[in-house]
């Protein structure tokens, strides 16, 4: 089957997400964050207010996936710009108290690349409109920052779709893959990025089984991948972390896709814990990895050894919800994320094309042009 004819229009006019972790509230003025923490057995939502509120559900994942965190910022700045508009009439103060706020949600988690490239594209453009005086209130800003944060949202849908459609042209004649942490709708604007191709073959008729380890210690697999999987009636299977060799070894899946929180223009992949695993494992039977992510995932500037990855509460490895499953005073290395050598990663998948090694030309030759 072709899929190099598929109408990009015609898709995005049809189809339409069924999970949706953000909702903005125009009216009041509020984001709606779908709680990730009580998925799969309680669909609810936690009301952000403003900025507070939108560090507080990124640093405590009630929203999470590279993503989904840089629409929730961009959303916390433009709440912040229609708080302050209605206390100063000085575009320049309210510039200089939104680069502070901007600050401050970079620090609710360092690892994601986007939630940096959302809070600088927000701030950039309020700089710009202050400068180039394109606005002439504090008012006018604050509209034309939230404008710019449903646009963000809207385009993020867009080039998911569009790695949806790159992404199935390389999973062509599989009938089943794996995945690692969620990489879905929920970690996006309604796709996703490792899960977006998946379900666009869904929507075209094919079936592919989808192989989902459990992903510990927060169990985004177990939790949030097999949920997801469920609404878009897709076949899925869940492992154990520890089965995802033998899985492999026995040639129960044609390749492997996972998401990104950060890639570098060398090709390093920052991803949830548990990937490079599977990447050294995959090159090792011959089986494909390929990472999914957007533009704003790149990290051109950074080297590998300057990534800093977050390390988590111990607890969250000592027990599984509420039950402690060690001794209390266990000692506990967590680090959430890791990184995956270029030598690992036969391509990676963006809404712009396909990149393949060498990624240090490939990389930027794509990205920069």
């Amino acid at each position: 089957m072709s899929l190099r004819n598929l109408d990009f229009e015609d898709l995005k006019r049809k189809i339409k997400p069924k999970i949706q972790p953000l909702i903005w509230d125009s009216t009041r003025k509020v984001l709606h964050v779908l709680d990730q923490r009580k998925l799969p057995h309680c669909v609810e939502y936690y009301e952000a207010r403003g900025p507070e509120d939108v560090h507080y559900c990124i640093k405590n994942m009630l929203v999470r996936g590279a993503p989904a965190i840089g629409i929730a910022a961009a959303y916390g700045i433009a709440m912040a710009a229609h708080t302050l508009s209605a206390r100063t009439t000085s575009l320049e103060e309210i510039y200089l108290k939104l680069s502070e706020v901007g600050q401050f949600l970079k620090t609710a988690r360092p690892t994601a690349v986007n939630l940096e490239w959302a809070i600088t594209t927000m701030l950039e453009h309020a700089r710009g409109m202050v400068d180039s005086k394109s606005v002439s209130s504090t008012r006018e800003l604050a509209e034309a920052l939230e404008r710019l944060a449903v646009k963000i949202q809207e385009e993020e849908f867009e080039l998911e779709l569009k790695i949806a459609i790159h992404g199935l042209e390389k999973l062509e004649g599989c009938s089943s893959v794996m995945t690692q942490c969620n990489a879905g709708g929920l970690a996006g604007a309604g796709l996703g990025t490792a899960l977006a191709p998946i379900k666009l073959a869904k929507y075209l008729g094919m079936d592919i089984k989808v192989y989902v380890p459990e992903t510990r210690p927060w169990l985004q697999g177990a939790r949030l991948t097999v949920y997801e999987l469920r609404v878009e009636n897709i076949p899925h299977v869940l492992i154990a972390d520890t089965a995802v060799g033998y899985v492999m070894y026995k040639g129960l899946v044609d390749a492997l896709i996972v998401g990104a929180d950060r890639i570098l223009r060398d090709g390093h992949v920052i991803n949830k814990i548990g990937t490079f695993k599977q990447a050294v494992i995959a090159h090792e039977l011959g089986v494909p990895f390929y990472v999914a992510a957007p533009k704003s995932t790149f990290d051109l500037k950074r080297r590998v050894n300057e990534i800093v990855i977050e390390e988590r509460d111990p607890d969250e490895v000592r027990k599984i919800g509420n039950v402690l499953i060690t001794l209390p005073d266990t000692p506990v290395y967590n680090p959430v994320f890791d990184i995956t050598p270029p030598r690992y990663v036969t391509a990676i998948i963006t809404e712009l094309g396909v990149i393949y090694p060498p990624y240090h030309v490939n990389v930027p030759r794509l990205l920069e042009r």
